[in-house]
């Protein structure tokens, strides 16, 4: 088992930054890949962004390109998500997710090839 929790969300104007951060216990970090996920109302949950287990190599989702930076760092059990430039259409629930499979990296954009999920954690962008 791996327990995810995440922090670092909130209220935001646009064109601000936060830096969300997922802290993992359980299992041995760098065993897994590692996602953000986000929700915003009444919409599906979608990718936003993975990083592989050495950090050697990141994937973004076209919406966040840019914008966002995913990192780890395995000394820490963490994974970060440094958002940049927020736009209102940023607000949501972000989730990060742990996925002990082995794909390309475009692959981690499903749900369905992750194991483990935090609890969400919510950020808002103010126009």
């Amino acid at each position: 088992q791996v327990q995810l929790v995440e922090s670092g969300g909130g209220l935001v104007q646009a064109g601000g930054s936060l830096r969300l951060s997922c802290a993992a216990s359980g299992r041995t970090f760098n065993d897994y890949a590692m996602g953000w996920f986000r929700q915003a109302p009444g919409k599906e949950r979608e990718f936003a962004a993975v990083i592989s287990r050495s950090s050697g190599s990141t994937y973004y989702a076209g919406a966040v390109k840019g914008r966002f930076t995913i990192s780890r760092d395995n000394t820490k059990n963490t994974v970060y998500l440094q958002m940049n430039n927020l736009k209102p259409e940023d607000t949501a629930v972000y989730y990060c997710a742990a996925s002990g499979n082995f794909f390309w990296l475009n692959a981690y954009v499903r749900e369905a090839t992750y194991d483990y999920w935090g609890q969400g954690t919510q950020v808002t962008v103010s126009s």
